[in-house]
C-alpha cells in the first residue's frame, strides 16, 4: 500500500502549478531534519528524478527542489544517484539560462555537494568529453572571479570555492586547473583577496591542492609565479615591516606588500595549507631554488617567530627542516 510519503512524492509529479508547489514546498521541509531524511532516502527512487527535473521549472519551485537536493546530497550515496540521473549537467544548463541569483546559489551549492564525490567531479570536468573539457569548470571560475561579495547580501558564487577544492582533490582536476592556456589558477589566485572566508579559504586549499601536481607540472605552477608566490608567502610572512635589507631580495609583488604594515590571515587553517603547499613546491629542486630566488627561506623564518599555532608552527618546521637539510646536502 502506498503511504503518505508515497502520495506526497507522486505530487512532485502534477500537472497542476499549484500541486507541486505544496508538495515541493512539503519535501523540502522535511529534508530539514534527519526524521525527514531518512525516509526520503530510503525512497531516493522515487523522490530524486522528479526533484531533479523540477530543477528545470520555474524558480518559485527549482528553488525549493534545489534545498531538498541540497540536503539530500550531503549523502554520498544519494550523491551518485543524482549524478547517475544527470544532475551536474542539468544544474549548469539551468545556472546559465536563468537570471535568479538565489536559485543559482542553491545550485551552485548543489554542485558543491555532488563533487565531493569523484564521479561528480568527473561529471564537472566533462572528463572524455573531447573539446568539452573543462568547459563548465572554465565557466563557473569566470562567474566565481566576476562576482563578488560586495555586490549584495547574497555572494550567488562563493560556493564554487568549495567545487574548486572537490575538483582539486583529483589528478584531472588539477590538470584542468594547471593548463596555462586556460589560466583557471590564476584566475582563482585573486580571490585570496576577497573578504568571504569561504571563497579565501576554498581557494587557498585549491592551491594547496594543485601542488602535489609539483613533481610533474612545476613549470606549469611556477608560470603563474608572480601570483602564486604572493598568495602562499604573505599569509605566512607574519606581521612584521620587513627591513630594506630583506625586501631587496624579493621581487615587487611581494615586497611592496611586506614594506608597510597590513592585515594579518587570521585563519590557521589558511597558513597551514600555504605552508603545505610550499613544502610540496620544496620537494622539488627547481622549486626550492625558486623560493630562494623571492628570499622565501627568510619570509619563513620571520613569519615563524610571531606564530603562536601549534599545527601552523609543526608546519613551518617542516618545511624548515627540509630546506635546511638541502642546503646541508648541497654544501
Amino acid at each position: 500500500m502506498a503511504t503518505e510519503l508515497d502520495e506526497l512524492l507522486g505530487f512532485l509529479s502534477a500537472p497542476s502549478l499549484q500541486v507541486k508547489k505544496a508538495a515541493v514546498d512539503i519535501v523540502r521541509g522535511l529534508t530539514g531534519s534527519d526524521d525527514g531524511l531518512g525516509p526520503l532516502a530510503a525512497r531516493a527512487d522515487i523522490a530524486l528524478p522528479p526533484l531533479a527535473r523540477l530543477i528545470r521549472d520555474a524558480p518559485e519551485l527549482a528553488a525549493p527542489a534545489a534545498e531538498a537536493l541540497i540536503n539530500l546530497s550531503q549523502d554520498p550515496a544519494i550523491a551518485e544517484k543524482l549524478i547517475a540521473l544527470g544532475t551536474v549537467p542539468t544544474a549548469l544548463d539551468v545556472l546559465y539560462k536563468h537570471g535568479d541569483p538565489n536559485l543559482s546559489r542553491l545550485l551552485v551549492m548543489l554542485l558543491a555537494n555532488l563533487t565531493q564525490v569523484d564521479s561528480g567531479a568527473s561529471a564537472l570536468l566533462q572528463i572524455g568529453g573531447d573539446k568539452m573539457e573543462g568547459l563548465y569548470i572554465s565557466k563557473l571560475v569566470r562567474s566565481f572571479c566576476r562576482s563578488s561579495s560586495g555586490e549584495s547580501k547574497e555572494d550567488t558564487f562563493e560556493h564554487v570555492a568549495s567545487v574548486l577544492v572537490n575538483i582539486s582533490k583529483v589528478e584531472a582536476g588539477r590538470k584542468i586547473l594547471l593548463e596555462p592556456k586556460r589560466g583557471l589558477l590564476k584566475q582563482a589566485i585573486c580571490q585570496l583577496d576577497s573578504t568571504n572566508p569561504l571563497r579565501k579559504k576554498g581557494v587557498s586549499g585549491t592551491i594547496r591542492n594543485c601542488c602535489f601536481e609539483a613533481d610533474n607540472q612545476l613549470q606549469n605552477l611556477l608560470s603563474v609565479a608572480e601570483f602564486l608566490w604572493p598568495a602562499l608567502l604573505l599569509p605566512v610572512a607574519g606581521n612584521k615591516v620587513y627591513s630594506e635589507q630583506d625586501i631587496s631580495k624579493m621581487p615587487l609583488e611581494l615586497g611592496n606588500a611586506l614594506s608597510h604594515e597590513r592585515e594579518p590571515v587570521d585563519d590557521p587553517e589558511i597558513r597551514k595549507q600555504s605552508l603545505e603547499a610550499l613544502y610540496l613546491i620544496s620537494l622539488q629542486e627547481a622549486g626550492r631554488r625558486a623560493l630562494w630566488s623571492v628570499n622565501g627561506p627568510r619570509i619563513l623564518q620571520v613569519g615563524y617567530e610571531d606564530e603562536d599555532d601549534p599545527k601552523v608552527m609543526e608546519a613551518y618546521e617542516l618545511i624548515g627542516s627540509l630546506l635546511v637539510s638541502n642546503v646541508e646536502a648541497e654544501q
